[in-house]
């Protein structure tokens, strides 16, 4: 049997036995195709190298001016893209990432050129007897023989250095690979690396097509696993070896004072500039952010994810800009509502659970993050490690492997291994990464055109929900229909009411900061100042819902006088939001014209 390279399907030239493109895969772009590749779909994974290899290839040749030395490179180089895909933390760079592997798997061949006699990676999968068993299958054992024999043989011009990377590279694909049975081993192997369908690998198993496919479900979902246990173990290895194990907890600069707020969001990332020597009011990061303005609702049952349906990046991003700093983030969210932690068994919450759960696949990203932002003296901000609310990392043990989180006034301790394997088994981390030079001006701009982009829909959101002043209509409808969910109305009415009070002290502040005696400075500081009254009216109006539907318990929200009672106020809430919005859009325009001026 011809035996192919590692990935088959990035040979250069093509042969009659070469699996048809997946149409499907060749439509979606990187991005998608990253996500696919991350949660196990190898055919993802051979689409993304077969549409980058010839450039890859181009960007190896240019470097080494040798033909058989860039193939090398390229080979060695996907090898290492597939078994640290799961680090890529921006899906939509795949192709620089690929091409940063690429050089520095090339200049290590250069450092070492001299003397080298060493053999092309493909000679490994060249046909020889010993590659195969009686099943037909690779047999993984000889191939692995074959990259130990081949380092020895050229050990003595080898840079000590890359023989390191290549035994790890052996001993990490042995490890993952070694998780699988004998039966699902030979059926993973026949269809990853040598590329035979699973109709084909049926027929020579003599199994049912079915359960081929089966095995290599099953299979996947294994290696996956095992790939982040065996990536994380290496990770931590490296820590061991070269950083020396630690143990870190942070203190703040600046003790907080007050209740938490129910944004969350908001209540962290205070939290997150309390051990920076910026200090932040919480009406101030509310406004800046959006957060004191936004407001999700979720049709017919009000569920209790609207307030944090949003996506991460984007707000974080915009938002910390408008605060004067840059972020860095790891983040894997499935983008849907998931349960409502406060309704679901206990038993569920658990660390117990959680180990039932599936190992996230951003987890060795967010752990070097986290040790990255730790180690700088800067706590991370941190999404549903103890319920699906943002919280801070501000200490880590690395005997234990576990952090010390504080998450809305409750602290404690969270083993490594649990991140991302939470109720909704989503991982999001948040590193502050450098501050910003923005002006006042430029950043109440950024914070007018966040809010007003999310009060009229223009922002991207969750297609299952309502965003901005539409979700009031959205709100109202849930109780005419009287299917509400109480406990999750009752908390996105406090959500949502507190924010407003705390958009209100927002705008004050604006008001009595803005410098400036001119003529549009004082129109900008009576355009806050009325602003900041009509959301006092809101909040206000808003806190009789909070009233009528207590946290938790939530009232009786699907009662009919109840019911009517919620629409009134939220027919003249809607009323004075917008009223506010036009308050809002003047007080843009009057900040644009003053940076003209």
């Amino acid at each position: 049997m011809n035996h192919k390279s590692l990935d088959p399907s990035l040979d250069q030239q093509e042969t009659t036995d070469t699996p048809a493109v997946n149409p499907l895969m060749e439509e979606m772009d990187d991005q998608m195709l990253v996500r696919l590749a991350q949660q196990g779909e190898q055919e993802a994974f051979a689409e993304l190298i077969r549409r980058h290899r010839a450039q890859a290839f181009g960007y190896a040749r240019t470097l080494t001016r040798e033909t058989f030395h860039a193939e090398d490179i390229v080979q060695d180089a996907v090898i290492r893209a597939f078994l640290h895909l799961g680090s890529l933390t921006d899906p939509s760079r795949f192709l620089p990432w690929l091409q940063r592997i690429v050089r520095n798997q090339a200049y290590s061949k250069l450092k070492r050129r001299s003397g080298s006699r060493e053999k092309l990676f493909s000679e490994l999968m060249e046909g020889n007897n010993e590659h195969s068993s009686e099943e037909g299958s690779m047999d993984m054992e000889a191939i692995f023989r074959r990259m130990s024999t081949r380092d020895k043989e050229a050990a003595g011009g080898l840079n000590p250095e890359l023989q390191l990377l290549r035994q790890e590279t052996v001993n990490m694909i042995k490890e993952i690979v070694y998780c699988l049975s004998p039966k699902e081993r030979r059926i993973f192997e026949s269809h990853v690396f040598e590329q035979l369908s699973p109709m084909e690998i049926a027929e020579a198993s003599q199994l049912t097509t079915a359960n081929v496919y089966q095995i290599l479900s099953r299979s996947r979902k294994k290696v996956i696993q095992q790939h982040i246990r065996v990536v994380v173990d290496h990770y931590m290895e490296s820590r061991r070896e070269l950083v020396s194990m630690k143990k870190v907890q942070l203190s703040p600069k600046q003790l907080l004072q007050g209740k938490c707020s129910w944004t969350s969001a908001g209540t962290a990332l205070q939290q997150l500039f309390s051990y920076t020597d910026q200090h932040y009011s919480l009406p101030y990061i509310m406004g800046m952010t959006g957060l004191a303005f936004r407001i999700t609702i979720y049709p017919n049952t009000v569920h209790i994810a609207g307030p944090t349906s949003f996506h991460f990046n984007r707000l974080f991003t915009e938002g910390l800009r408008n605060l004067g700093f840059r972020a860095r983030m790891v983040e894997g969210l499935k983008g849907e509502a998931g349960p409502n932690a406060n309704l679901v068994d206990p038993r569920l919450l658990t660390p117990e659970a959680k180990l039932k759960r599936q190992l996230h696949s951003m987890l060795p990203a967010a752990l070097e993050l986290i040790h990255s932002s730790i180690d700088k003296g800067l706590p991370v901000l941190t999404w549903d490690m103890f319920i699906p609310e943002f919280g801070i990392a501000d200490g880590y043990d690395d005997e234990k492997q576990e952090l010390h989180v504080l998450e809305c006034g409750k602290k404690g301790n969270v083993a490594f291994e649990h991140l991302g394997r939470g109720i909704l088994e989503d991982l999001f981390v948040l590193a502050l990464d450098g501050t910003i030079e923005i002006s006042t001006t430029e950043r109440i701009r950024g914070a007018l055109r966040l809010i007003l982009d999310h009060y009229h829909g223009r922002e991207s959101g969750f297609e299952d929900c309502v965003h901005g002043l539409k979700a009031y209509e959205t709100w109202m409808e849930a109780f005419r229909a009287g299917n509400i969910e109480p406990n999750g109305n009752a908390y996105n009415a406090a959500v949502i009411q507190e924010a407003r009070a705390q958009g209100a002290a927002f705008l004050k502040e604006l008001s009595e900061s803005w410098k400036g005696d001119g003529e549009r400075s004082q129109q900008i500081r009576g355009l806050c100042r009325e602003a900041s009254a009509t959301y006092e009216q809101i909040a206000d109006q808003l806190a009789d819902l909070c009233v009528r539907f207590p946290f938790p318990a939530g009232g009786a929200p699907n009662e009919e006088a109840q019911a009517q009672a919620a629409i009134a106020v939220l027919q003249e809430v809607y009323e004075l939001e917008k009223t506010a919005v036009g308050l809002l859009e003047q007080l843009l325009t009057e900040v644009d014209d003053l940076e003209v001026e």
